[in-house]
């Protein structure tokens, strides 16, 4: 299932990307060709590190790497080429890695790893932008620091990634704050235990023949 998903993800992440061009166009092919490009190399990249580290490559590696490419070029697609997404997709898998094993070090709460992938592969992206952007990809873009343009888009895109990672923790500092007034922001342990759909919805997500808190159990909540 969790390949299944993230090859639907994979799939609809073509129309995300090459869809921004607005058009069907060279900047939509170019998009949707670096879009795919960035994920096979980063799902690739991933499979080699679990490899290394663990003497065991994972399918799940693999759909996390492919996440991590798609999450990468994404703030690219449009101003790079076929190499730089080579690159990208390669570097932001050892990047999201490391990322996600400091979970362990600072033991907070992410389930699905969203910050170590989404945030940080996000991060990175956007800086890497600054980085292999180039006018022959796109003329209305800007010349990165690996083609000559100097260090100005580089220091725009820290910029930017700045000012978002900054808007992102005031405003959730806010929104916690918030929340904490209504209610407590997380479940019992007993309810994460038998599992969230049960304990909050009443029902199992997964239908069987003994639907409940083993089968819940079964799979690993």
């Amino acid at each position: 299932m969790t390949l299944i998903g993230a090859g639907l993800l994979w799939f609809g992440w073509f129309g995300f990307n090459a869809g921004s061009a607005i058009g069907s166009n060279a900047i939509a092919v170019s998009a949707f060709v670096v879009t795919h490009i960035a994920a096979a190399a980063a799902g690739l990249s991933w499979v080699l590190i679990e490899w290394i580290a663990y003497k065991r490559p994972t399918a799940l590696g693999m759909a996390t790497g492919a996440v991590a490419g798609l999450v990468a070029i994404t703030p690219a697609a449009g101003y790079v080429g076929p190499l730089s997404a080579v690159l990208m997709g390669l570097t932001v898998s050892l990047i999201s890695f490391f990322a996600i094993k400091m979970k362990e070090k600072f033991h907070y709460d992410d389930a699905l790893d969203v910050f170590g992938v989404h945030g940080v592969g996000g991060m990175f992206g956007a800086i890497a932008t600054g980085i292999f952007a180039t006018k022959a990809i796109n003329s209305s873009g800007a010349d990165g620091l690996f083609h000559h343009g100097g260090a100005g888009l580089l220091i725009k895109q820290f910029t930017g990634v700045a000012i978002a990672v900054c808007w992102a923790a005031i405003a959730t500092i806010v929104i916690v704050k918030i929340m904490k007034i209504f209610g407590s922001l997380r479940v019992q342990d007993e309810a994460e235990d038998s599992g969230l759909d049960l304990s909050e919805h009443g029902e199992s997500a997964y239908a069987g023949p003994s639907a409940g808190v083993d089968e819940m159990s079964a799979f690993g909540h």
